[in-house]
């Protein structure tokens, strides 16, 4: 295998899969390979004084797992909620974690080559949460490094 990743920048000598996704106008991207399932969306059940991103919890076949509407979480506009809102299920490590996003799109190959370092401004989405920016013909991506994003001490969802 020859990826490393290293202060947040992605380096790497070989292709990675990733699962698109949209946040409003964004298109983002994160390893195919933390990707459990995708499910419709359904209202989860709230969790008194949990942030307003973390939306509640669903009972994943047995499992209790938090959802995070990402929209609020990179503080978009407020998210509505139709037929193409789906929650991407996530297996990080020990925890499984859904966020809910716009819509998916598909999953992309990208050679190292595609992948730039993103450009150090400032923003709602940690710089160190950023992989990259991946493009492919037209379309760029913002590369997601979604376990350290879901493991932020602002989450309430450290590892146990």
């Amino acid at each position: 295998m020859g990826a490393m990743e290293r202060s947040g920048v992605l380096t790497t000598t070989a292709a990675r899969e990733y699962l698109t996704f949209r946040l409003s106008q964004e298109e983002y991207g994160i390893d195919i390979l933390k990707v459990q399932e995708i499910r419709g969306y359904e209202p989860p059940t709230r969790i008194a004084n949990a942030p307003p991103f973390i939306k509640g919890v669903v009972n994943l076949r047995g499992t209790i797992v938090p959802i995070v509407d990402m929209r609020l979480k990179f503080n978009c506009s407020e998210a509505e909620y139709n037929s193409f809102t789906v929650v991407i299920i996530l297996n990080l490590r020990s925890r499984i974690v859904g966020i809910v996003v716009d819509s998916v799109s598909d999953v992309l190959e990208l050679q190292p080559e595609s992948v730039k370092a993103a450009p150090d401004i400032d923003s709602i989405v940690d710089n160190s949460c950023i992989l990259g920016l991946g493009s492919v013909s037209d379309r760029m991506l913002i590369l997601l490094d979604i376990e350290r994003l879901m493991s932020g001490p602002d989450m309430g969802l450290s590892a146990d």
